[in-house]
């Protein structure tokens, strides 16, 4: 069995279980209890440290309560930090590991996947990466019994994201996670004022509006609201703050957005 150990347990979350599980259960306990009465398809969702963004988060991953029980397979999406590529690339490793223990990966999903256009295995494009590592503690705790297919998106046409997400589309049994902040660096009013601006775009799906300045995951990102827009879902926001909300200065700041997409 290949397993992919974490990389930023100790430094992005504690690499302590109890401390771990304790801090995700209070991050989606403390979340919105608004109740969500239509099934939620995607989320997208933060992963900078989870002092900063894991209050975010949480309010995406809350509103999977009322079908945890089903979800029996995760599509998650994240771009690509430190490893310069073209395509997707996923893994062909069988175990992802957290503090919290394994999550194993969905090879027969993979095979579906494998040969469509810009979809590769590269391992190298997990190594240091955090994007996608972050999701799984919460993903851990929130849901029952799950595979995951991971997708570490470097430059792609977001057409061909789309592709990969309708191949693996699903019914009830099929949750797809987008991982991005928003804003980087800038001070705090223009952050606000920028993410504003950002997520009426994702509400409205307007995929062609959304590049680099405005999400780190845009490319995923953009991928998932053309599916989207195909699959008629609506998109709501829960949650929009940055890093000066929650535990960092204002002159320079990071934008965190928790939507879901619901049927």
């Amino acid at each position: 069995m290949q397993v992919i150990k974490p990389n930023v347990a100790g430094t992005f979350y504690s690499a302590d279980r109890r401390e771990l599980s304790d801090a995700v259960r209070l991050y989606v306990d403390e979340a919105s209890k608004e109740v969500i009465s239509s099934r939620v398809k995607a989320l997208i969702v933060p992963h900078a440290g989870y002092v900063y963004s894991g209050p975010v988060a949480g309010s995406a991953y809350a509103a999977l309560k009322n079908q945890a029980s089903t979800i029996q397979r995760v599509v998650l999406l994240a771009p690509s930090h430190y490893y310069g590529f073209e395509g997707m690339a996923t893994t062909s490793a069988d175990i992802l590991e957290t503090p919290l223990g394994e999550v194993k990966v969905d090879r027969e999903a993979i095979t579906k996947i494998e040969d469509l256009p810009g979809v590769l295995i590269a391992n190298e494009a997990f190594n240091n990466e955090h994007a996608l590592e972050v999701q799984l503690p919460f993903l851990q705790t929130v849901l029952t019994d799950f595979k995951v297919v991971p997708l570490i998106v470097g430059q792609e046409n977001p057409q061909r994201v789309a592709e990969v997400l309708d191949t693996l589309w699903g019914g009830d049994e099929t949750l797809i996670v987008v991982s991005s902040d928003l804003s980087h660096y800038l001070d705090y009013q223009t952050a606000k004022h920028k993410d504003r601006e950002t997520a009426e775009h994702v509400l409205h799906f307007a995929s062609e509006q959304i590049h680099g300045g405005d999400a780190c995951g845009f490319h995923p990102l953009n991928g998932l609201l053309i599916a989207a827009r195909e699959h008629h879902l609506k998109a709501q926001l829960l949650d929009l703050r940055n890093s000066g909300d929650t535990a960092g200065p204002k002159d320079r700041v990071v934008g965190y957005g928790a939507f879901i997409l619901t049927e």
